[in-house]
């Protein structure tokens, strides 16, 4: 007898979007295990012009529908379900070129997209479970890359926890010589030598499995997009690798976490901790 094929339930709300972060949290408290962001400048479809469209994901349809039951009506709850691993491919429709940081956009293999005058275009498929550079925590640091693009000429840039390799290979695009990705999973690794060799980087690019406590080297920049929980006890490991005069980049940090980070960080001065929705973003200097 074939066994049912998986089924993966999700509810779509539509908000303005000052009400994102607490419609999240709400989502969350109801059961979701996970909530999406959808609005009309990062995806190429969109249920609601002019609002976001956040789609959550519940374990069993039944969870899913006790939760409509529960949102307001006027934020159109809608049910979706994807069959089988349909859902793996399934964010590709929703995701279309859009500029990382100024000057700088990132295209994925399936959507065209002709560069304007002073603009770098970085080619990426994210692969599964890795990102996009759609989420908050990753323009954050890419932004700030572009800020501190005058630092990046010909540096030796260190990536930890590199998923899909976007932020190594926005430094490179913005003039680092040489970029060390590292990452605990060996498909983060395929993924970021995939997505060097599409936009002519693999000889700039070193992704490796190596525990950052084995490498080596110092780096001018070294950029943590990770987790408070991860970047917390990885502090000494971080700061070693990061050469005199040189950045830390810390992100993956929601806003009320960012004292308990900074204190972590404590041997470091400060440079600035930019907000973008819910996360912020640490940027620090070894003196």
């Amino acid at each position: 007898m074939s066994q049912a094929e998986p089924r993966y339930p999700f509810v779509h709300v539509d908000v303005a979007a000052e009400d994102v972060d607490e419609t999240s949290a709400s989502l969350f408290e109801l059961g979701a295990e996970g909530v999406e962001e959808r609005d009309e400048e990062t995806l190429a479809k969109n249920a609601a012009a002019g609002k976001v469209t956040l789609v959550a994901s519940f374990a069993t349809r039944q969870d899913a529908e006790e939760a409509m039951a529960q949102v307001d009506d006027a934020l159109q709850p809608r049910y979706e379900e994807i069959v089988g691993d349909a859902w793996r491919d399934a964010w590709k429709e929703h995701y279309r070129p859009f500029a990382i940081a100024p000057g700088l956009v990132v295209r994925p293999p399936w959507e065209p997209y002709e560069a304007k005058a002073g603009e770098t275009v970085l080619e990426l498929e994210p692969g599964r479970a890795f990102g996009t550079g759609l989420h908050e925590t990753t323009r954050l640091v890419a932004q700030k890359l572009a800020e501190h693009g005058h630092e990046l000429k010909n540096a030796l840039v260190l990536d930890v926890g590199c998923g899909s390799g976007i932020l190594a290979l926005a430094a490179l695009a913005l003039g680092a010589k040489k970029a060390i990705a590292i990452d605990v999973d060996p498909e983060a690794i395929e993924v970021t030598n995939e997505n060097a060799a599409r936009n002519g980087m693999t000889s700039r690019v070193d992704a490796l499995t190596t525990p950052i406590e084995s490498l080596d080297l110092k780096a001018s920049v070294v950029l943590a997009n990770i987790e408070a929980r991860v970047l917390i006890p990885m502090a000494q490991e971080l700061i070693r690798h990061v050469e005199i005069g040189g950045l830390l980049l810390l992100s993956g940090i929601l806003v009320p976490q960012k004292e308990d980070v900074r204190a972590a960080y404590a041997p470091l001065q400060l440079v600035d901790a930019p907000a973008l929705g819910e996360w912020c973003l640490i940027s620090l200097r070894k003196r």
